[in-house]
């Protein structure tokens, strides 16, 4: 190995991970962790699966709470810190995608009560100490150990009902965490080794899933990759690809595995030749020498959208959001500058197949 030198931390986390643990997993779960009183939070999409949830736990419900919204509004945020504190709450359980488990972690945050995960897609945002809230157009993160849920359920039979559209950005949105980590300033040797397996299985199972949405078997190893990428995201510090996302969803109010989507490969293209380590791994795990040509292949060919216009961005907000990006510095493999974001938003505003340099 010619690593100079890296750091890994890992923070604990139980993972159950089965057919079926959603009917039986969570009050096993929080028994093991003395919850006695649960608040059950989902969005309008996940609401059957959350009943379900909730009726696992029995007695231990203390509530349901279904006000989820994507990029977790700051008025959505403070209603179900309400909810919990007038329930009388101990614990959360978080119950669906990104938004859901988005909006657990910000009632952890503000209450420091431990949240437990049930995801039904493969956003990955369980298996990370990371938070996001959305106020006056600004989409603010930030890192705690608090939000990380103690406990994550994985049950592949919750992702079968998962539209083909939405299996695949999800996906791929899952995809951009292992990407993004294998050229983390923080990265290491088992960061890598997951990213890529991620990465592989992923891809491996998305054309599967595109003719045979109910095959448990992939179903089970795009979940597998997406806890692999996910925790990734957890390890490291993300990117230009991520912090693009956030500006475009936070202030743009663009939905966020479908943006996740098509900014990918236009940024791995960006960053490709400052980072020939990243790029290699990719290579193995997608079987294809042009990486992000390959991404946004795979994509298109399954129906995911190509461009930023398909999605709703006017020409007029490239510009104002490759300012707001470029504004506070990040860690990123290439230096990045108001201007190089701007080409990169365009490209993907276009949705034309991405320039890759040879690396």
């Amino acid at each position: 190995m010619n690593d100079p030198g890296f750091s890994y931390e890992t923070r604990p986390v139980r993972v159950v991970f089965r057919p079926g643990a959603a009917r039986t997993a969570p009050p096993e779960e929080a028994d093991r962790l003395g919850l006695r009183r649960l608040l059950v939070v989902c969005g309008s999409r996940g609401e059957s699966t959350a009943r379900t949830v909730a009726r696992a736990l029995g007695d231990a419900c203390a509530g349901l709470h279904t006000g989820a919204r994507m990029h977790v509004p700051a008025d959505t945020a403070e209603r179900a810190v309400e909810e919990a504190r007038a329930a009388g709450a101990d614990g959360i359980v978080a119950v669906g995608g990104g938004s859901a488990i988005g909006l657990g972690k910000v009632i952890a945050l503000r209450t420091r009560l431990p949240l437990m995960a049930v995801p039904s897609t493969y956003s990955g945002s369980e298996m990370t100490p990371v938070w996001g809230l959305t106020e006056h157009g600004v989409k603010r993160t930030g890192r705690d150990p608090v939000v990380q849920p103690r406990s994550v359920v994985y049950d592949p039979e919750l992702t079968l009902s998962l539209p083909v559209p939405l299996t695949v950005t999800s996906a791929v949105n899952a995809l951009a965490h292992a990407v993004e980590s294998l050229y983390a300033p923080d990265t290491s040797p088992l960061v890598s080794l997951m990213a890529e397996d991620g990465a592989r299985a992923l891809t491996e199972a998305l054309p599967v899933l595109a003719k045979r949405p109910g095959d448990l078997d992939a179903r089970g190893r795009a979940l597998y990759g997406a806890w692999l990428c996910g925790t990734c995201l957890g390890s490291t510090t993300m990117g230009l690809h991520h912090k693009i996302c956030h500006v475009l969803g936070g202030t743009f109010g663009l939905p966020h595995a479908e943006t996740h989507t098509v900014v990918l490969p236009y940024v791995l293209a960006h960053n490709a030749p400052a980072a020939p380590g990243a790029v290699a791994a990719l290579r193995r795990a997608l079987g294809a020498r042009d990486v992000p040509g390959a991404l946004w292949e795979l994509a298109g060919s399954l129906g995911a959208p190509r461009s930023l216009a398909e999605l709703g961005l006017r020409p007029s907000d490239v510009g104002a959001a490759a300012d707001q990006v470029a504004a506070q510095p990040y860690a990123n493999p290439r230096p990045v500058t108001a201007d190089e974001v701007r080409a990169v938003l365009g490209a993907a505003y276009e949705g034309r197949p991405p320039s890759t340099p040879e690396v």
